[in-house]
């Protein structure tokens, strides 16, 4: 057979093997191994298998990934999430829809020291949707707020969305954090702005508190924010000016964190295992994901797919934007199906080549990949955040839920066209860096 032809059965084998349950990486290391087997020889698919996986795990860049797992575990487990959400909560309530306003900008902070979107969700759903109900905020402002705030764990740097694309893309981890941080800072006031603008249009969703602050009570509660802000800082700084890599500011952050959780007396043996048994959990899935599709990229450039899939979208008629929407559109629809870091791993073999031929920054089509991946993440019917923060609000039914995350989708794409019409505002910080 033809290679063209081989590659286009084992994509095809891909999506029937998903179907029938089997997991992505799997998938895609079996359709890759049988691939590579039937173009090169099994002689040629039983090593490059075996090194791919190897070449993966040994990846110095690969343990920023357990570094940014824990020291979001340990950033939970100091406490700080309830002095975040405190310290906002005094400061925003004077805005409608304030408590709902507080919940996305506890969650924008967590994101900066977590890089998790489920763990970002699942930890501030815990404190705010109790208190946003004491005040009998609507279920479905509420829970959609949360859900959507959460999501900003997997674009507000050190984000593990970004950690995987460099890995597919051999792009720089550390020009990718760096380019999240404007964007996310934006879509997290886009978020606070769909809630202010939900509650003035409908202002029984979120009933005015009638307990008051004073100042001297506002300004005591910035001790809350110091030591996350503090940490942020020194990660993204070392990393802008190239005092260290991103694995070092995974590591440094780790480590203070660690050091906080003891002199706070809040780490227990209980705690750090299950720290520890999260990063190792979600090491091995990112590992497996990123080797499973790095074999079937391997398998899918010797059937010459991608190269006449470039070749083929540069010739056509056609506006690059066009080629750029299509895409957009791809990812909103296979985020209904999918989570965000196996969407990234099916579709970059083919996607990514394209928009280099057609000129992309890849910088700047990380972020907003990353983006689209992270509307994923509240996408019925599978959105992932959404079903973590049913899980937390159990009396609340994920259909309300989802109505509750729709107007928050609508942020997404206004920040996704500001990328598209004004680039810079993903890639001047990265272009501007040290080291």
């Amino acid at each position: 057979m033809e290679p063209v032809t081989v590659g286009v059965i084992g994509i095809l084998a891909v999506f029937l093997l998903l179907a029938l349950g089997m997991p992505i990486a799997f998938a895609l290391m079996l359709a890759g191994f049988s691939g590579i087997a039937l173009l090169s020889g099994v002689d040629a698919a039983l090593p490059v298998s075996a090194r791919t996986v190897y070449d993966e795990a040994a990846t110095y860049p690969y343990m920023v990934i357990p570094l940014f797992i824990v020291m979001g575990s340990f950033a939970g487990a100091s406490g700080m999430t309830k002095d975040i959400y405190g310290c906002l909560d005094k400061w925003l309530r004077i805005l409608p829809g304030g408590l709902a306003v507080a919940s996305i900008a506890a969650c924008a902070a967590f994101a900066a020291v977590s890089g998790s979107a489920v763990a970002t969700a699942a930890t501030l759903g815990n404190i705010a949707l109790p208190e946003m109900k004491k005040y009998n905020y609507r279920d479905n402002l509420a829970t959609g707020a949360v859900a959507a705030g959460g999501t900003l764990g997997f674009l507000i740097p050190p984000s593990l969305g970004f950690v995987v694309y460099g890995m597919l893309t051999e792009q720089s981890i550390g020009k990718l954090l760096i380019a999240g941080m404007i964007p996310g800072i934006i879509l997290a006031i886009s978020f606070c702005a769909t809630v202010i603008i939900w509650v003035r249009i409908k202002p029984e969703t979120a009933p005015i508190q009638a307990t008051t602050v004073s100042w001297k009570q506002r300004f005591v509660s910035l001790r809350g924010v110091l030591e996350p802000l503090g940490l942020f800082l020194l990660v993204m700084v070392g990393i802008y000016g190239g005092f260290f890599t991103p694995t070092e500011a995974g590591a440094v952050g780790a480590t203070l964190l660690f050091f906080s959780v003891i002199i706070k007396k809040k780490l227990t043996w209980k705690k750090l295992i299950a720290a520890l048994q999260e990063a190792l959990r979600t090491s091995v899935m990112v590992l497996f994901l990123v080797a499973g599709a790095s074999i079937f990229t391997y398998f899918l450039a010797l059937s010459t797919i991608p190269m006449r899939a470039a070749s083929w979208v540069t010739a056509l008629d056609v506006s690059p934007s066009i080629i750029l929407l299509a895409i957009i559109g791809v990812y909103l629809f296979l985020g209904c199906f999918l989570d965000a870091i196996s969407m990234m791993v099916l579709t970059m073999p083919v996607v990514y080549p394209v928009m280099t031929a057609l000129h992309y920054d890849p910088v700047w089509f990380g972020v907003v990949a990353v983006l689209m991946m992270q509307a994923g993440l509240i996408t019925p019917p599978l959105g992932l955040n959404i079903f973590t923060i049913a899980g937390v609000a159990e009396d609340v039914k994920v259909e309300i839920i989802f109505r509750g995350v729709l107007p928050f989708l609508g942020a997404v794409f206004f920040v996704v066209t500001l990328l598209i019409f004004f680039p810079e505002i993903a890639t001047y910080l990265p272009s501007k860096m040290s080291g």
